[in-house]
């Protein structure tokens, strides 16, 4: 069935849940592709703070997936890149993030998936792991929809049942009970889930090809066989979107302003957008290998390192000495340096994995990255600029999250003294944050640079001063 004969945004919804490992990215990922199948043009979008998700979303759809999250980007920051970013597809597909309601503490609804779905006027699909309970789902669905009456709960869809009597019994529950109405399940089924690791799912690089496509066709079948796809399609009502620019200055394109962009297994974690923020201010966003590549790319200004995995690859990233050397020269040179979470280990002397061996790094800074056994930070961050950062003027406020299992210590000289970019309130002190050297910046906290869009203009500033000072 297809909605519009013409590429323009018809419907959209978000898909949500009672908590994590509900089953959100396996129903997201199965109607999806179910969509695609049947000819739709399907726009992703992920909310919250995740870099992993988004990547399955491009690997089903063919379209780069953008996160919303209105804490660090703000209602109307969430509005406009919704509007942006649908242009050119029939139906826009929201994945939530935790549980529909969980945000950024326990009082406020920002940054909650509830709170982006009030934003941006969309209904909700929920999805509810029904393994281990029978009638008492519809106590879960009842609370979920008269938690927030702002937020419209108008769909579920059970994951992990064991079989069609299960399936009847949870559905008469809910039919007798609530007011969404219950358009299918996925069965109980290992083959059907998508693996994890410290850090959440494994990125969908890391699966391999014969076994990502048979997962996507198993989980397609089990879409198209247990859930009224086409009933769902005509009941979603028609999307509002706003006309919006997008956000930040347009700016021509120079060959001055090549920005290398780590992009490997080891570094994968970006926000879409932050990279289309860097192109229009003016830079060219050129990717490149650290685990592969001996050189940065040619006429290179500037580098972007984002997080990633760093540690599970770490001794391919130490016996690549030639790229280590050149990003260390760079910075070294001044060349504008911006590293996230695992970029920053990267910039390390060395990186300890947790079986206790150091491993060589770029060796920018003089400092250890020791992995840990049990998670080290986790939460978003309002960072402000100290008065040390070359990319914004003291005073200015960032808005990102930090997730990560390592901690930054253990410099080889103890007289040396980091120097810091921003400060940061965490658990009611002020801490220092943002490592500091010539023109690099290395950070824990992953910015959304919709926060302040001025941070990536002035980094692309950046890149075209160095540029001209080489030449």
């Amino acid at each position: 069935m297809k909605l519009s004969a013409k590429p323009t945004l018809r419907r959209a919804f978000v898909i949500a849940a009672t908590g994590s490992g509900a089953g959100k990215t396996t129903v997201t990922l199965g109607l999806m592709e179910a969509m695609r199948k049947q000819g739709l043009i399907v726009q992703p979008f992920k909310a919250g703070p995740d870099y992993i998700d988004p990547g399955f979303h491009r690997a089903v759809v063919k379209r780069p997936s953008y996160n919303l999250d209105t804490w660090m980007m703000g209602p109307q920051g969430v509005k406009r890149s919704f509007s942006v970013y649908s242009k050119g597809a029939e139906v826009a597909v929201v994945e939530g993030a935790m549980g529909l309601f969980d945000g950024r503490d326990g009082i406020s609804e920002e940054g909650s998936t509830g709170h982006l779905a009030k934003t941006l006027s969309l209904p909700v699909l929920l999805v509810v792991n029904a393994e281990k309970t029978a009638r008492s789902v519809a106590a879960i669905v009842k609370g979920f929809e008269n938690f927030d009456p702002g937020v419209k709960v108008k769909w579920v869809i059970f994951n992990k049942v064991g079989s069609r009597r299960h399936f009847k019994i949870l559905s008469d529950a809910v039919a007798e009970n609530s007011k969404a109405r219950v358009i299918g399940y996925l069965p109980k089924d290992g083959a059907l889930s998508v693996p994890s690791r410290h850090l959440g799912l494994v990125i969908q690089k890391d699966i391999n090809g014969q076994t990502w496509k048979g997962f996507l066709k198993k989980l397609s079948w089990a879409v198209e066989t247990n859930i009224n796809l086409k009933g769902f399609l005509k009941s979603l009502p028609a999307a509002k979107t706003e006309g919006f620019k997008e956000q930040g200055l347009t700016a021509a394109k120079s060959p001055a302003t090549r920005i290398a962009v780590a992009l490997d297994r080891a570094f994968c974690f970006y926000y879409e957008e932050n990279l289309d923020m860097l192109r229009r201010a003016g830079g060219e966003c050129v990717f490149f290998s650290p685990l592969k590549d001996k050189r940065l790319p040619c006429r290179t200004s500037g580098i972007y390192l984002g997080g990633g995995y760093p540690e599970l690859y770490a001794g391919r990233l130490a016996a690549n000495s030639p790229m280590r050397a050149q990003i260390k020269a760079a910075s070294s040179q001044g060349m504008p340096v911006y590293a996230e979470c695992g970029g920053l280990m990267y910039l390390s002397r060395i990186l300890k994995t947790i079986d206790g061996k150091g491993h060589a790094m770029a060796g920018v800074f003089p400092w250890t990255a020791k992995m840990l056994k049990k998670r080290k930070a986790i939460g978003y961050r309002e960072i402000t600029v100290r008065g040390q950062c070359p990319f914004l003027k003291k005073g200015s406020v960032l808005k990102g999250h930090e997730f990560h299992y390592s901690e930054m210590g253990g410099a080889a000289d103890p007289e040396v003294r980091p120097v810091y970019a921003f400060k940061c309130p965490d658990t009611g002190k002020m801490v220092h944050e943002g490592f500091m050297k010539a023109s690099t910046l290395a950070s824990y906290v992953h910015v959304h640079f919709a926060s302040n869009p001025a941070f990536a203009s002035g980094f692309v500033k950046k890149c075209l001063e160095f540029a001209s000072q080489k030449n």
